[in-house]
């Protein structure tokens, strides 16, 4: 029998009605409090994908982290606001005991053969295989399931001291090398630890309340990446009155966009 992969367990989903799922926390996907917010992103992705009901492949997403989300059971209930001829509209609640944890906006449609140009232009760093491998897992649970090769902005240490740069670079993968699906995407936009903890120089309470990810990624491109390593690089703009934002980018080995993500986080310190 083939056991699990720590991904899939953690999003698989049973039907409790025709637009109610219930998924579960998996121990392994533990962050600082809660879950990591990326499984709680895929969970959701993989939630509308697998209805019945939708339409083409997802486009953007907006989660908007409530409450931090318990140990144990929790249900998302879907409902497509809209459907047109070539998009459709989803709003999401993940809840526990009646409880809103998450809400969610989603976006999905079909694709079209049309012209395109990327005028953004992806860092020029190392290859992976360069690169020393380790990541925040002394931190945080979920960091263990992953390959992480930093070419900058590391986690800091106990000695370090603030950095005048908020951004970080690195190429990561699943350790067991796991395919990249959408779900996966959509946990591997949010692999980035807190921006402010480079810029103070340690490890301070944050948290992310909303993220938006936009997939650029069609399923060829990602049929084509495989599992292999995908480069993150993300920034602060600015750090104010206990908040931030952080803009990321994510690019395939080949110099393909595959996603960008905004998003907004309370820090404390």
């Amino acid at each position: 029998m083939t056991e699990t992969h720590p991904f899939d367990g953690a999003i698989q989903l049973d039907t409790i009605d025709g637009n109610t799922r219930r998924g579960k926390t998996h121990p392994e996907w533990a962050n600082m409090v809660g879950p990591f917010g990326g499984i709680t992103s895929a969970a959701l992705i993989h939630a509308i994908e697998t209805h019945p009901e939708c339409l083409g492949e997802p486009l953007a997403l907006t989660i908007n982290f409530a409450a931090p989300i318990a140990d144990g059971d929790y249900d998302i209930s879907l409902r497509a606001a809209r459907t047109n001829r070539t998009n459709q509209h989803w709003v999401a609640e993940l809840s526990q005991d009646g409880d809103v944890k998450t809400t969610a906006t989603a976006l999905f449609g079909v694709r079209r053969d049309t012209w395109g140009d990327t005028e953004a232009q992806p860092p020029s760093v190392p290859q992976p295989e360069q690169l020393t491998m380790g990541g925040p897992e002394a931190v945080v649970v979920w960091a263990r399931l992953y390959d992480m090769r930093f070419a900058e902005g590391a986690i800091p240490g106990e000695d370090a001291q603030p950095s005048p740069s908020s951004t970080s670079t690195l190429w990561v993968r699943d350790r067991a090398q796991r395919r990249v699906d959408y779900p996966a995407l959509a946990a591997l936009c949010d692999v980035f630890f807190p921006r402010a903890f480079l810029r103070r120089g340690a490890v301070l309470a944050a948290g992310t309340i909303s993220m938006t990810t936009y997939f650029h990624a069609d399923q060829p491109q990602l049929d084509a990446l495989g599992g292999d390593y995908v480069l993150a690089t993300a920034h602060a703009n600015r750090f104010s009155n206990g908040y931030f934002d952080q803009s990321a980018q994510v690019w395939s080995r080949g110099g393909a966009l595959l996603a960008t993500t905004h998003q907004i986080v309370y820090f404390k310190g």
